[in-house]
């Protein structure tokens, strides 16, 4: 009957590692994904204002 214990302690193992390991990364994780949010929003408002500038030059340009 032991035995049948020895399945279910291993298995307990593992997820007590991960916990340890992986309880200081959420807040790694949380902070790249904010990175991530803050640089793909200044490039799509970067690159509209780089199309908003062509369509304005090419408004005004002297034909």
């Amino acid at each position: 009957m032991s035995g049948t214990g020895t399945g279910s302690g291993g298995g307990a193992v593992p997820g007590q590692g991960r916990e340890g390991g992986g309880g200081g990364s959420e807040g790694w994780k949380e902070r790249g994904v904010a990175l991530r949010v803050f640089v793909y929003v200044f490039a799509t408002h970067m690159f509209a204002g780089f199309v908003w500038i062509l369509f304005y030059v090419g408004e005004h340009a002297k034909k």
